[in-house]
């Protein structure tokens, strides 16, 4: 048995740990490897629990290939996050959900279920540092060892202490504890992926209560630095950031923010190319025009951060906000990779990795190489949307470690094809300048977008809410957006703009205009845009259009900047559009509208509800 003479943990943690089983505390990362399969010599395993009422339910099929280990959940449905997993269990401030609200019971009594079935497993323990080690809160993991697929996702994702580096620290008290109880999922939550937030005095307690790690090993952690940040005045964006160095040398960091399936992976990825070295750009749903670029050489790619961004006051020292990676490894998503050759060096990666990877919802043939384009089928002919591989920093080429500044704060979104047959909200030109009161708006109502992969949801235009975190926050929504606004209003030189992904009115253009839109910028260096070169957007909330944009010699098609243009659009489906935006912000926001909410914040939200135009946004923050 493992002795945690160090550990400084409540006494139900201590009954849990002295009466269980065993207790494995892996030194090195490939020991996973063998735990996630139930042993050195197997090529398969299957995670599964005997569950009251069902007898044995197989929850996951590990498969051991060259390049890592493959994981394939049985039930379709958790091959996504569900957006409404979190549960509020204690009594504390909130505007989620809680526990007994739903079920009419205190969460109490399970707590001390899921405390009882943990005592009877063998045990998979080890502490890491949420946030990172620098900035970051000590925090503990307690899951079954038969399920240490989960817990190799989580050491990656978050990064572990190894057993003699733990067995040398004086005192571990952590202030987050993950505990992991996945046959719950059916005897208590009718199949459904809950995860139980319980903040209690001095630890915030996880109960993980599936094995899916998006919404438990990753933004359950998120959840707590967003609790911890709530409470010291900070926020940890939910952004990915990336340092871009053109062939010249200059030097410019953009952090891309934005909803599930807003595009901040492919922030940090290589632009896309065709075989002759040319760039799509886009390509006329319609007409089936295409339009390509010639982009000889681009800019390099250093990546900061993937999903979260720590904007710990610490790392702050000027006008320009400072940030972090969160993380120690990236939960990167693979639905934009259908086949050999579309991201040569995240191929080469993972096929080729310096150690084992963990893949999820791919085809995993025992012994084979795992390839990232052949995703699971969740039916004959439908591919699972949301194939990820999980990437530890240290594995990724040009990392940076250190804090940047950001000089650019981009937002996200998913757009649909808009034509005049069927006028939609996909109005959003390559990219719009936004004024800070509008940036701010932006991410007040988080558009989940179209066609999302990464969650389970309706078609419906739908917020990921504020800060499009808040999924996976536990507070009070209106702290959260008043934060935000005072983070809008310290960092004074930060440039704001919008991006679309999938679609610019009738052309299909998946994430190109991120790609292009970095280099783009970044060939500019610092340069700021110029007043002939910008025109008020014919919705305001899209702030300005652009009149030209030239990018190696070659002036973008105006129609991909200013929707209204293409001829499948024109303005009157543009404005149909328009009233689809506007009438969603209005809803989304007036929810805001409170007495706790900051004074400019209000005035910004009765701008929007008043239908304000952009030089009023202007005004609002000089």
């Amino acid at each position: 048995m493992v002795k945690l003479l160090n550990l400084k943990v409540k006494d139900e943690v201590y009954e849990i740990l002295s009466n269980c089983k065993g207790i494995i505390m892996p030194e090195k990362r490939l020991d996973f490897v063998d735990l996630s399969l139930g042993g050195k010599n197997n090529m398969v395993f299957e995670v599964k629990y005997e569950v009251e009422g069902k007898g044995e339910v197989v929850e996951v099929i590990v498969t051991r290939c060259k390049n890592g280990i493959v994981v394939n959940y049985t039930d379709v449905y958790m091959r996504r996050r569900d957006p409404d997993s979190l549960i509020i269990g204690d009594d504390g401030e909130t505007d989620k959900q809680r526990y007994k609200d739903i079920y009419g019971d205190n969460f109490e009594a399970v707590r001390k279920e899921t405390f009882e079935w943990l005592k009877k497993q063998e045990l998979i323990v080890y502490g890491f540092y949420a946030g990172g080690k620098e900035h970051g809160y000590p925090a503990l993991v307690i899951a079954p060892a038969n399920a240490a697929f989960f817990g190799f996702a989580l050491a990656d994702i978050q990064g572990f202490i190894p057993k003699s580096e733990f067995e040398k620290i004086d005192v571990f008290e952590p202030k987050a504890v993950i505990y992991v109880a996945p046959p719950f999922r059916h005897t208590h939550f009718n199949g459904k992926q809950v995860v139980v937030h319980n903040r209690l005095n001095g630890v915030h307690e996880i109960f993980s209560y599936n094995l899916y790690p998006g919404p438990s090993a990753k933004k359950g952690v998120y959840g707590v630095l967003l609790n911890i940040g709530e409470m010291e005045g900070w926020v940890a964006a939910h952004a990915s950031t990336v340092r871009i160095v053109t062939p010249y040398d200059n030097v410019i960091t953009i952090m891309h923010e934005g909803a599930s399936g807003g595009g901040k992976s492919e922030m940090c990825q290589q632009m896309h190319r065709e075989k002759d070295n040319r760039v799509l750009l886009g390509e006329n749903i319609i007409t089936k025009e295409k339009i390509y670029l010639e982009i000889k050489e681009s800019c390099e790619i250093h990546p900061v951060t993937d999903d979260i961004a720590l904007v710990h006051p610490s790392l702050q020292k000027g006008s320009k906000m400072v940030v972090k990676d969160a993380e120690q490894g990236w939960f990167v998503r693979l639905d934009n990779i259908p086949h050999y050759g579309t991201d040569p060096q995240l191929e080469r990666l993972c096929i080729h990795p310096p150690e084992p990877l963990i893949f999820l919802n791919l085809e995993g043939v025992p012994g084979s190489t795992c390839l990232i384009w052949e995703h699971t089928m969740d039916e004959p002919g439908k591919p699972c949307p949301n194939p990820r591989v999980i990437l530890p920093r240290r594995f990724i080429p040009n990392i940076v470690d250190e804090p940047v500044e950001v000089d650019i704060r981009s937002f996200g979104v998913r757009t649909p094809p808009c034509t005049k047959q069927k006028p939609t909200y996909g109005i959003i030109g390559m990219f719009h300048l936004l004024p800070p009161a509008l940036a701010w708006l932006w991410r007040l109502v988080s558009p989940r977008g179209h066609a999302n992969p990464s969650i389970t949801q309706a078609e419906a235009l739908s917020s990921e809410g504020v800060g499009s975190y808040w999924p996976f926050a536990t507070g009070l929504m209106v702290k959260q957006a008043n934060l935000l606004l005072e983070q809008i209003l310290q960092f004074t030189k930060t440039q704001y703009i919008l991006i679309p992904n999938q679609h610019i009115g009738a052309y299909k253009v998946g994430f190109m205009p991120q790609w292009i839109t970095r280099e783009y910028l970044a060939k500019r260096g610092n340069v700021k845009l110029r007043p002939d070169q910008l025109k008020p957007a014919k919705l305001p909330l899209l702030g300005w259009a652009l009149e030209y944009m030239k990018v190696e010699g070659t002036y973008i098609p105006k129609f991909l900047l200013q929707v209204d243009l293409q001829q499948e659009v024109g303005e009157e489906s543009y404005m149909e559009g328009a009233k689809i935006l506007t009438e969603f912000f209005k809803k989304e926001i007036i929810k805001f509208k409170t007495l706790d909410l900051h004074p400019l914040g209000r005035k910004i939200i009765e701008c929007c509800l008043d239908d304000g135009s952009l030089d009023d946004y202007v005004s609002l923050i000089k």
